[in-house]
């Protein structure tokens, strides 16, 4: 199988709807906005205004994340921005690492029908080189340290540090967040 993996640009925003959106509109679902928007917003924005709002994020310079392709088909997201941009730069439970102005990959998602095909591996390198490509200088990511047992679908969008340790990233801090009842880890890949 190959993947290949594009940015999420507004081009793309019906594979991003595919991937990210609910069957009913008007349902209140995340479109992977929980831990890109302040609380507040996050709270405030309801129904088809979520869509929305990921699609005015598609139009930006910078794309809000990066799309995983199967022989044309849409089969995952994987969501990766500057830290400074969100949640994660005020939050008490994961550290700064230092004063680097890193990007972080906190949503991977592949969709039912896909999954064990290495999709997410490809997602995870994916986001990796489209940060490289806008000049990060390093990647985070925040997931669990499940040491090898199962975690429950609806947690698992945060990824496993094995996940993260075969494309590359080193534990760099543990943190005080909990996914799904594990710890979860801050690893970093350094980039330039």
């Amino acid at each position: 199988m190959s993947i290949e993996v594009e940015p999420a640009t507004r081009a793309r925003f019906d594979d991003v709807a595919t991937v990210l959106g609910p069957k009913n509109p008007a349902a209140n679902v995340c479109w992977c906005l929980s831990h890109r928007l302040d609380s507040r917003t996050n709270r405030e924005l309801v129904g088809p205004a979520r869509g929305e709002y990921v699609r005015s994020l598609t139009e930006r310079p910078v794309a809000p994340g990066v799309l995983a392709y199967d022989g044309g088909e849409v089969v995952g997201w994987a969501a990766v921005a500057p830290r400074s941009e969100l949640p994660f730069e005020r939050s008490t439970k994961i550290p700064h690492v230092d004063d680097l102005p890193v990007w972080s990959v906190w949503c991977i998602r592949v969709r039912p029908g896909h999954r064990g095909r290495g999709v997410a591996h490809a997602l995870v390198r994916g986001a990796v080189d489209y940060a490289a490509s806008q000049g990060a200088p390093a990647v985070e990511g925040y997931p669990v340290d499940n040491q090898g047992q199962k975690v429950d679908l609806t947690m698992a969008f945060v990824g496993t540090r094995s996940l993260f340790e075969k494309a590359g990233f080193t534990k760099a801090a543990d943190t005080r967040a909990v996914a799904g009842g594990f710890p979860r880890v801050l690893v970093r890949r350094v980039l330039t």
